[in-house]
C-alpha cells in the first residue's frame, strides 16, 4: 500500500495517479497512520460501438463494391 506524510501531500500528481490507478494511499504522521485515502469506485461503462453496418449504408447506399474481384485481379499479376 502506498504512504504519504503531511508533508508529501504538496505533490498531487503522484497521489492523483495512484488514486486513479485504484490504490488505496494511507496518510502518516511521524510513522503513524493517521488516515486512508481510498479511491471512488467508478463503474466501467460498457463500449458502445457505432452501426457500422448504418454508416457504410449512409456513405455506400446500395452500391456493392467489388473488393474481392479486386484483390482476386491484383494476386494474379504475381
Amino acid at each position: 500500500m502506498h504512504s504519504v506524510n503531511i508533508r508529501e501531500l504538496r505533490d498531487t500528481r503522484r497521489l492523483k495517479a495512484w488514486l486513479r490507478q485504484g490504490n488505496t494511499v494511507e496518510l502518516r504522521e511521524r510513522d503513524k497512520v493517521i488516515a486512508r485515502i481510498v479511491p471512488e469506485k467508478q463503474e466501467e461503462k460498457p463500449a458502445q460501438w457505432p452501426d457500422f453496418a448504418a454508416r457504410r449504408k449512409k456513405i455506400f447506399g446500395s452500391r456493392v463494391l467489388p473488393g474481392a474481384d479486386i484483390v482476386i485481379e491484383e494476386r494474379g499479376r504475381y
